[in-house]
């Protein structure tokens, strides 16, 4: 139909999708459409806010590259990431809750024994972790996958710096018969995430910092169980309540005890600097698939 205005448009767009072979993607674009053109009706869009729109996002792809996914970032930084985390992994209340995968995860870490150091020259101060991994009943999960990443001291990833020729403070191990797992890695300390982008600008815009509080993420997989993926935060760090991609639950927020100079540490060794340990269980969720 010819001639379509303001009101009308709306309906000639969705007669558009009569013929779409996939119900879910009809329902997906239909909604989408629906919404977009409510959107841009309630604030009285203007053509020239629409343009600085699609430079904002111009601006996101062309700054995406191996090392960096701003769209990550950008649907992080607007609680879409948190929403989809939350609507998709409902739980009992005993299992370990999901939190944001993040952009900064990279496939292929290298595998490591209990009880050896992932940080690899990462720099930070000391941290052994003892954690447990179990099911809803208590029952240990032997031989679980975990893949472990964090930042190191100066608030970045490995794979953030331009010669990261090996990967630091991020690797896999995998948990013993008891479901029991350790290893000595660094210190996780906040950081502000990647600020000199099209998000970055909106953060600054919107007025809100780009801070993350303290954390290390966790991916655990294991037969026979939901795969987790989360993080465990640092208690008494200022962005916990503030935390710029919404990521903080309660539950995930745990005591890395502080020990000074001079004590052992779990590996049974003198140290000669100040360290921490941190003590933590993951609960995972039965897998609902049918064999």
């Amino acid at each position: 139909m010819w001639n379509q205005d303001e009101n009308t448009i709306t309906a000639e767009v969705l007669s558009r999708l009569q013929n779409t072979a996939n119900p879910r993607l009809k329902q997906i674009m239909t909604s989408l459409i629906r919404h977009l053109h409510e959107f841009a009706r309630e604030v009285e869009l203007t053509e020239a806010e629409w343009l600085q729109g699609i430079k904002f996002l111009t601006d996101a792809g062309h700054i995406t590259d191996d090392r960096r996914q701003e769209f990550v970032l950008l649907s992080d930084t607007l609680g879409l990431s948190m929403l989809l985390i939350a609507q998709n992994n409902r739980k009992p209340q005993r299992c370990t809750e999901a939190t944001v995968f993040g952009p900064f995860h990279v496939e292929g870490a290298p595998e490591y024994a209990l009880g050896e150091d992932i940080a690899n020259g990462a720099k930070g101060e000391p941290c052994y972790v003892n954690a447990r991994v179990m099911g809803l009943e208590g029952e240990p999960v032997a031989g679980a996958r975990v893949d472990v990443w964090q930042a190191d001291e100066a608030g970045f990833y490995d794979s953030q710096y331009a010669d990261n020729e090996q990967m630091r403070a991020r690797g896999t191990l995998h948990t013993d018969q008891n479901g029991r797992l350790q290893f000595r890695t660094i210190l996780p300390v906040a950081y502000p995430v990647p600020s000199d982008g099209p998000v970055g600008r909106m953060l600054s815009a919107t007025g809100r910092h780009p801070w993350r509080p303290a954390h290390i993420h966790f991916m655990i997989e294991a037969p026979d169980y939901e795969k987790l993926v989360t993080h465990v935060f640092r208690d008494a760090d200022q962005y916990l309540r503030s935390d710029t991609v919404f990521g903080v639950r309660s539950s995930l927020i745990a005591h890395y005890q502080q020990h000074p100079a001079g004590g052992t540490t779990p590996a049974g060794e003198r140290s000669d600097e100040r360290f921490y340990t941190l003590d933590f269980d993951f609960v995972l969720n039965p897998s609902s698939k049918v064999p």
